[in-house]
């Protein structure tokens, strides 16, 4: 399984991605939010890998919500990076999507990102498709943080 690890530009959040697959063969989506083309994000998911996420200063973390508030988008309060998306899943588990350009090796996801647009789902429905898709994630236990 590869592993691919990443953060913010000053280092307070750091992320490591397990996935599947080689990354070349992962497919990536731009989304069309107003908040992931400010952010020019290309995320992945695969609800098979997993997410590790890690705050070196938890009160440098920005949670930041928006729309339907159905996710936390994590944003580095100093360096204003966004790493990763997450979400509480009904059943109490966390799920993320990357931002692959924080990733040191996000080079690697050679796709060209699919436009995608959510725009016309409900809340149940967002959460539902998250569920399904999105990948497994945890907070290291340094970081003073609750699941979503």
């Amino acid at each position: 399984m590869p592993t691919l690890t990443g953060g913010c530009h000053c280092g307070n959040l750091q992320l490591t991605l397990e996935i599947r697959r080689p990354p070349d063969q992962v497919p990536v989506r731009a989304c069309a939010c107003s908040f992931c083309r400010a952010h020019g994000a290309r995320t992945v998911t695969d609800p098979g890998g997993q997410v590790r996420l890690r705050a070196r200063e938890p009160a440098e973390l920005g949670r930041y919500q928006f729309g339907q508030r159905t996710a936390e988008f994590l944003v580095c309060r100093r360096c204003g990076v966004y790493v990763a998306a997450v979400m509480s899943a009904t059943d109490g588990s966390l799920r993320a999507t990357v931002n692959i350009n924080a990733l040191a090796e996000g080079a690697r996801f050679s796709r060209d990102a699919s436009e995608v647009d959510y725009s016309g789902e409900s809340a149940a429905e967002r959460l539902a498709r998250r569920a399904a898709g999105w990948t497994p994630a945890q907070w290291d236990a340094a970081t003073d943080q609750p699941a979503g």
